[in-house]
């Protein structure tokens, strides 16, 4: 789902522990030997680095590792 180019909406855990949602994002690239991830939020054009391990849902269905 995070490599197919559509629009999703993230909710993952931030480094102080809050939930942080990411609405309207396109997940550009992954890294394996790091375990991010770089999306790019469409409204604002910003580019964010999210670890894998910390998305809790996407697109309003559950993740589990």
């Amino acid at each position: 789902m995070l490599e197919s180019g559509n629009l999703l909406d993230i909710v993952a855990y931030t480094k102080d522990g809050k939930l942080q949602t990411y609405t309207e994002c396109v997940g550009l690239r992954y890294d394996l030997y790091t375990g991010t991830r770089r999306i790019k939020l469409r409204r604002s054009g910003q580019i964010r680095v999210i670890r894998d391990c910390l998305i809790m849902s996407i697109n309003g269905m559950s993740v589990y590792l």
